[in-house]
């Protein structure tokens, strides 16, 4: 067996979902480490909402960051085996870098607070849109993204398993990209209710800001590999994470290359340690062949564990 973790991005939050940690007193530790971090009773939100307070992005990323650590703290606690590669989905790239011990929870959360404020404050509201489109190939949604942007911006974002292609842009574009894609015979395309162009070109100035923030946060080599989602590469050095993190504001995720990455390099395993199971519905789609598990709690902590010893 070669386990990989992969760790869950904004849409798998949800209210309560931090309620189990009381439970795990390592867990517990990273809830209350997040909340001395931020200076705000972050725990409180999540436990209690609203939601549509824990739903703003400036929420959702330190949320969701510390409750997916306080997972694979409890799953550390527990004597679960440990991976030997990890990545995790747009946001959850840094919960897998601070699992792998590149930063502190406390410069974590701080960390993408600040991201979140920086990709929200670089397009006005209402400007950016995205939307995905389902039933289509890679390349195809690529070129029509291309007819479509005249002279605005739209491109492909997420590319985030066959026939699953987030796009991101200009509004008006991003609905041209999808009658453009429902007329080359696309299953569906469905607008997202997002507040920015996450990941579009439209964001290089949140990549630049973040950057200059990154090259401020302590950071270590990882003790993991981690697969990026900008190039698909396990970068070891504190420079080239920073650089593929900075990157990654403004660049597409490749979510589909980062699964088959992880097959080559052998994994038989992959548990998606966080809420909901988006990636492992994703997961099951690229590589069938791999034993796809979900831990989001203490009680599924040790579900896995035992079942992983059987």
């Amino acid at each position: 067996m070669k386990l990989a973790f992969v760790f869950p991005g904004q849409g798998s939050q949800k209210v309560g979902m931090a309620d189990w940690a009381k439970e795990s007193e390592a867990a517990a530790a990273v809830m209350q480490a997040a909340d001395r971090a931020l200076g705000e009773p972050l725990g409180e939100l999540i436990a209690n909402g609203p939601d549509t307070e824990l739903n703003l992005t400036v929420n959702t990323q330190p949320a969701l960051l510390a409750t997916s650590y306080a997972v694979f703290a409890a799953w550390k606690e527990a004597g679960g085996p440990m991976p030997e590669v990890m990545a995790g989905h747009s946001l959850g790239e840094y919960t897998a870098l601070t699992a792998a011990g590149v930063f502190s929870i406390e410069d974590a959360v701080r960390l993408v607070r600040f991201r979140a404020s920086a990709m929200q404050s670089a397009v006005p509201v209402g400007v950016g849109g995205m939307a995905a489109i389902l039933g289509l190939s890679d390349d195809v949604v690529i070129d029509l993204c291309a007819k479509a942007a005249q002279d605005e911006a739209v491109e492909a974002v997420n590319f985030n398993c066959p026939g699953q292609v987030v796009i991101a842009g200009h509004k008006a574009a991003v609905e041209r990209a999808c009658a453009l894609a429902l007329q080359a015979g696309a299953k569906r395309a469905v607008v997202l209710a997002v507040s920015a162009p996450f990941h579009s070109t439209l964001l290089q100035p949140a990549a630049d800001r973040l950057a200059e923030e990154l090259a401020r946060t302590p950071m270590q080599e990882p003790m993991v590999d981690v697969v990026a989602n900008v190039d698909v590469v396990c970068h070891n050095t504190v420079g080239e994470i920073r650089a593929a993190l900075a990157k990654q504001a403004a660049s597409a995720v490749l979510w589909t290359g980062c699964v088959q990455k992880m097959q080559e390099m052998g994994v038989t395993h992959i548990v998606e340690c966080g809420p909901g199971r988006v990636l492992a519905g994703l997961v099951r789609r690229i590589a069938p062949e791999i034993t796809v598990a979900n831990v989001s709690d203490l009680a599924s902590v040790k579900n896995v564990i035992a079942q992983l010893n059987a």
